[in-house]
This record gives C-alpha cells, sequence and structure tokens, in this order.
C-alpha cells in the first residue's frame, strides 16, 4: 500500500482518538504535505518539536490498526466486492457490488 494512501486510511479511521492539536499537526504535515518549519512557526514549537509529534501520531495510529485491525477490515471489504463485481455476470449483482464499492 503507498505510504500516503495507508497514512491518510490510518488517519481516517483513528485520526479522532488523537488529540485536537496532534490532529491538527499530523493532518498539516502529513495530509496537507506542509513543512516542518512552516507547522513550527505557525504553532510557536520547533521544528524537532513537530517531527516528534509526527512520530508519536504516527505510531499511535499503527498501534491502534495494530490492535484493532478496522483498515485491514476496510480494504478486504473493497477487495470481496470488487472480485464479487469482476466476476459475475448478473447485472444486479455486478450494480449492487458497484453500489457497495462506491460507500465503502
Amino acid at each position: 500500500m503507498e505510504k500516503i494512501y495507508e497514512e491518510a486510511l490510518l488517519f481516517d479511521f483513528y485520526g479522532e482518538l488523537l488529540t485536537d492539536r496532534q490532529r491538527q499537526i499530523y493532518e498539516e504535515v502529513v495530509l496537507d504535505d506542509y513543512s516542518l518549519s512552516e507547522v513550527a512557526e505557525e504553532y510557536g514549537i520547533t521544528r524537532q518539536g513537530v517531527h516528534d509529534m509526527i512520530r508519536r501520531c504516527t505510531a499511535s495510529l499503527n498501534g491502534y490498526e495494530k490492535k484493532l485491525g478496522l483498515v485491514k477490515r476496510f480494504l478486504d471489504l473493497k477487495k470481496k466486492a470488487a472480485k464479487i463485481r469482476d466476476l459475475t455476470d448478473n447485472e444486479e449483482i455486478r450494480k449492487i457490488a458497484g453500489e457497495i464499492l462506491e460507500e465503502l
């Protein structure tokens, strides 16, 4: 899985478990691609402080995934729905599988 896609999924599933400040800083650096310097200046902390927070947040998000496995389940369901859609000749089943994929 691409690193940015994996980070985005982890954040989508578990980001609410971070503090508001952690969530904001993580989102700006990892998802919005702001530099450490830009974020450090905005929040009045050092670049090293931003870097350390990103590292801790990443470890927390990975820890949640290791314990709960929600991202893995999501990706497995998505893969199975795509397989159903691709293997069937029945248009109604294909349509339903496509709708499921859109919702996921």
